[in-house]
């Protein structure tokens, strides 16, 4: 990295760094609409609390496959009017959109299965080469921030559509009961209006937004910004040499991200039997139940947005590893907590431990990253990266329900506890991460 014809990158200004980032705001809605809503739909038309989670799978398979390969084809393409990495962003909001507006109408539970996999699989296309565009624009001292800022829309995106279905209930009067089978009206208006968010948003970044050309990219970059473009068969091989830096932070990811899937898999089944005392998933103490638990996901992503702008001061008195140590330890004991939770309200004061994890996890570890990767592979390392994303959910989806039907009862509250312990496990191995850059801003 530090070659001696390497010219560093300009700066860029608050609105620069907004635009940018602006299109994860419409990310983030139909992330955050898939975590809150996507159990719903599935117990709704029938699925067994033992297979929820492997119906859930089909979501970080599709990231398994689609980021590396799209972090490969963004990293070798060039238009010079739509550049590098904003046309992915466009395909991928269109299929999106289109994904949202269909996944509530699904008429049976394996549908809706199918359609959370090509759902998942368009918010991929648009969000890896976002990771990717921070690297490429900013330079090293602005990076932090620059993922930050995407932290901040990803909050305030999740905030809203998190809570879109009590929105709707109780501003709009929409319905919040169906007949047996049927998804509810708020949750059906939640995803339209997604829909439209996802699109206009992840737009906005496009149009008013440029990237370096490679001409550009060569002089910021010092020789190593000169490449031809490579087959996608070399994917195995980056794949076995990736950086250590990247390796290290592997394990922290596989604790953080199964602790995450914990949470987004089996928190409304644990808050609508355990705090709502719901019979069945028919009634209106489950919807109620499923409302507040979109409620708590927008309580902890409304926190997240707001500690993003703490985060980039904190590393920088500290270091960005003992930040992400104390972030990952928040995380934590917030999970544990939901288990001693006396009532609904306690749930939200749970939430502000899983906010500031959240923050936490959506910077610290790419603003460390991209530090230690090769500029001409951004994007295939961004992707490859979201492997160790990918498959500790494989392996929440696959074991969780095994191990709460075997030694848990099949009770649901358990998974929070195991998300929290195992998110207490990735703040131990923060330690072993090497951070190579020297300054932080």
């Amino acid at each position: 990295m530090n070659n001696k014809n390497l010219v560093e990158k300009p700066r860029l200004d608050f609105w620069q760094l907004w635009n940018m980032n602006f299109g994860f705001l419409g990310i983030q809605f139909g992330f955050a609409l898939q975590n809150a809503n996507v159990s719903r739909i599935f117990e709704t038309l029938g699925a067994e609390i033992d297979n929820i989670a492997i119906l859930w799978v089909a979501a970080p398979l599709t990231g398994l496959l689609v980021q590396p390969i799209i972090g490969h084809l963004s990293d070798n393409m060039w238009h010079p009017t739509w550049g590098r990495r904003r046309p992915f962003f466009a395909i991928g909001a269109i299929l999106a959109s289109l994904a949202l507006f269909m996944m509530p109408n699904s008429p049976s539970l394996w549908i809706a299965a199918g359609m959370l996999w090509i759902l998942d699989a368009s918010i991929n296309i648009s969000m890896e080469p976002f990771r990717a565009f921070v690297g490429d624009m900013l330079p090293e001292k602005q990076r932090t921030s620059g993922f930050a800022m995407q932290t901040f829309f990803i909050g305030v995106g999740a905030v809203v559509a998190s809570a879109m279905p009590y929105i709707f209930k109780n501003y709009f009067g929409f319905s919040n009961e169906a007949p047996k089978g049927q998804i509810p009206s708020t949750v059906i208006w939640s995803f339209y209006f997604g829909a439209v968010v996802f699109l206009l948003a992840v737009l906005w970044t496009v149009f008013n937004t440029k990237e370096y050309s490679p001409e550009e990219m060569r002089k910021y970059n010092g020789d190593t910004g000169h490449h031809e473009p490579e087959s996608i068969t070399n994917l195995w091989n980056d794949f076995l040499n990736m950086p250590a830096t990247m390796m290290q932070l592997a394990f922290v990811q596989f604790f953080s991200w199964l602790a995450l899937f914990a949470m987004w898999i089996y928190t409304t089944s644990a808050v609508t039997q355990y705090i709502f005392k719901a019979p069945d998933t028919t009634g209106t103490l489950y919807n109620e139940g499923a409302d507040w638990v979109g409620i708590m996901f927008a309580v902890y992503n409304g926190l997240s947005a707001l500690f993003a702008f703490f985060f980039p001061p904190f590393a920088k008195a500290t270091s960005r590893k003992t930040a992400h140590t104390i972030g990952l330890i928040f995380g934590g004991l917030g999970l544990i907590s939901i288990y001693f939770a006396p009532n609904k309200e306690f749930l939200l004061l749970s939430m502000v431990g899983v906010g500031f994890a959240w923050a936490s996890i959506l910077t610290m570890p790419y603003a460390i990253l991209a530090g230690a990767l090769p500029p001409q592979k951004m994007g295939v390392y961004m992707g490859i990266f979201n492997f160790f994303i990918v498959i500790p959910q494989i392996v929440a989806a696959a074991l969780l329900g095994f191990v709460l039907k075997n030694f848990f009862g099949g009770q649901p509250i358990y998974a929070m506890l195991i998300g929290g312990i195992s998110m207490l496990i990735a703040a131990s191995l923060v330690v072993f991460v090497k951070d190579e850059a020297t300054e932080i801003k």
